[in-house]
């Protein structure tokens, strides 16, 4: 199984370029940032975890700059995105930087994509929160003509391109969508909660799913597996990775028995000295 890490990465923490160099040095297999283009202070939305949200939610990092920095000093390392807020991205530009982003890394980047919590983030991007999904399928598709290997044109409800020239290309091959169908750019993983509407989406348009927290698999993976089967998507073909894991021995062999291959470990919001400390003692899962 593949180790990776999730980490909020902010102003006040260890820096991109020293934690990438650790966790490659360690043996860890990847690291994933999640995006908050700031916090509305004055706001409605709960936390999602209850209580006062954490400070490092309005202090994170560009993702795609920090993760462009651990690419420029790692060979190995896959990096990702957990997630990449997209109804708050123009989808175009969106596109050019996932595109070279795993151009640049030859192939290592994961697109974690998902819906977002805080309605008034949201709502400052001009996103109607009853429409986000819709929003979001309609960009995935407009950045995936973008990514074809010919100029090809996407006309959608909420966003259209021309046939264009776009360069780079996503280092990562095409993979089968469904019957005559390809998925274009880098893997592409939904995160969220289980339930029709997310795994619908999964099976329409991604390679798999982040389960946040990574609990409740046993009954939520064969019903995921049975919408992606019913899409005509390859059975062999899904991939799942519990995302932010609080990890225990009994936890990832339970994963390992599901035939899930890799899972992402959550690490504290911290200077480099006490995330050093935590990666020593996620050492025994390597």
């Amino acid at each position: 199984m593949r180790i990776a890490t999730t980490v909020f990465l902010t102003d006040r923490t260890v820096s991109p370029v020293r934690l990438a160099r650790s966790l490659e040095e360690r043996g860890f297999s990847g690291l994933y940032l999640p995006e908050h283009t700031h916090i509305p202070v004055s706001r409605e939305t709960p936390a999602p975890m209850g209580g006062e949200l954490p400070e490092m939610y309005g202090r994170t990092l560009d993702p795609f700059v920090a993760l462009g920095q651990a690419a420029a000093v790692t060979e190995r390392l896959h990096l990702g995105t957990g997630i990449t807020l997209v109804a708050q991205h123009d989808p175009i530009g969106l596109a050019k930087q996932a595109a070279t982003l795993d151009h640049l890394s030859g192939g290592r980047f994961t697109l974690g994509i998902g819906y977002g919590w805080n309605v008034e983030e949201a709502a400052d991007h001009g996103v109607d929160w009853r429409t986000r999904r819709d929003l979001v399928r309609d960009r995935m598709a407009l950045m995936r003509a973008l990514w074809a290997p010919e100029p090809t044109a996407y006309v959608g409800q909420y966003c259209s391109v021309r046939a264009s020239s776009a360069h780079p290309k996503p280092a990562q091959a095409a993979r089968e969508l469904g019957p005559g169908s390809a998925l274009h750019g880098p893997r592409t993983l939904i995160g969220g909660a289980a339930g029709p509407k997310l795994f619908a989406a999964i099976a329409d348009h991604a390679d798999g799913w982040l389960p946040i927290g990574g609990g409740g698999l046993t009954e939520s993976l064969p019903v995921l597996r049975q919408v992606w089967e019913t899409a005509g998507r390859d059975p062999k073909s899904l991939q799942v990775v519990p995302y932010a894991v609080h990890p225990s021995p009994g936890k990832l062999a339970h994963y390992a028995d599901l035939g899930i291959e890799e899972v992402v470990l959550q690490l504290p919001s911290a200077p480099e000295p006490e995330i050093l400390r935590a990666l020593d003692g996620f050492a025994q899962y390597l």
